[in-house]
């Protein structure tokens, strides 16, 4: 991390879903969330086929919204509710998961191409986290011209356009597609993070390409983004949590209790997790850190 005061600068660290490698930029040490955004893993661009290339088996989730949005590409999502939904490039796919849910991604089966995107979390707040689970696909999301940038808002409001997902904390989140100059209004409560997919950017004086994200503190009421060249950005903004998360694995909770009963569901295949419908093998993994005895 850097700061000049305006801004803070992360890098983040690479590593591997499935049969691809993902530049996580959420959460990572010195900046966990930004308000109830606390995971965006930027995935691709990679090459994939028909059968393969995006190969992630059911994994279990709680507390949490999944938000799938894609710049490229193609992908299937199959979940435990029974859904199974192709997502292509400019749809987006959001996955409650509230007590308990489980969800595959996998090759499609017919595309042949360039993959690429961003998967974020949204924490659930403590009238949704221990409800029950949905699902919702969106293909047409509305979209602003901005000086020389073009916005799609994903979640919430952005810009005086409001997104049809469902959006239950006081967040927002948009893409930014732009060459040139581009002035944001920006909500002064908000915490901001811009994280770029594709292309190079100036934030704050600062330079930033993909890999890296841009941290803004609450109090900022706009900021200007400016690219010499094409550039993809995502921008997450939402109000500070002033409640810690818990989050292990593929859970978001508010205590180890939570965190190791789910865990005990996963793996004794109870009615918790329904099964879901795929060829893949599901995912299982050892037991939380805190439940291993320390070695002597």
């Amino acid at each position: 991390m850097d700061d000049n005061n305006d801004i803070d600068v992360f890098t983040s660290p690479v590593a591997h879903v499935g049969a691809l490698s993902v530049r996580r930029a959420l959460p990572q040490r010195g900046r966990r969330t930004i308000g109830a955004w606390c995971f965006a893993d930027h995935m691709g661009p990679a090459d994939v086929d028909e059968t393969s290339g995006l190969e992630v088996g059911p994994h279990p989730h709680i507390g949490l919204h999944t938000v799938t949005w894609l710049t490229d590409g193609q992908a299937l999502h199959r979940d435990s509710l029974g859904s199974e939904q192709v997502i292509t490039a400019g749809e987006l796919n959001l996955m409650t998961a509230g007590h308990g849910i489980a969800h595959a991604e996998e090759a499609t089966g017919h595309y042949r191409g360039t993959l690429q995107g961003i998967q974020l979390w949204i924490a659930q707040d403590d009238t949704s986290r221990h409800g029950p689970s949905a699902f919702a696909h969106h293909d047409d999301l509305p979209r602003v011209d901005v000086g020389e940038g073009r916005l799609t808002v994903l979640v919430g409001d952005f810009h005086n356009v409001s997104s049809p997902a469902l959006a239950e904390s006081d967040l927002s989140g948009a893409e930014l597609r732009l060459h040139g100059r581009c002035p944001l209004a920006l909500n002064p409560a908000y915490e901001y993070g811009v994280i770029v997919l594709e292309g190079l950017i100036q934030l704050k004086g600062r330079d930033l390409g993909p890999g890296t994200m841009g941290y803004l503190r609450p109090g900022h009421d706009s900021v200007e983004v400016t690219s010499r060249s094409p550039s993809t950005v995502i921008i997450l903004g939402g109000v500070p949590l002033t409640t810690p998360l818990f989050m292990w694995w593929n859970f978001v909770a508010r205590s180890r209790q939570e965190i190791d009963d789910a865990f005990d569901s996963w793996m004794s295949r109870d009615d918790r997790f329904a099964p879901v419908s795929t060829s893949l093998s599901r995912v299982d993994t050892s037991p939380p850190w805190w439940r291993t005895p320390p070695s002597t």
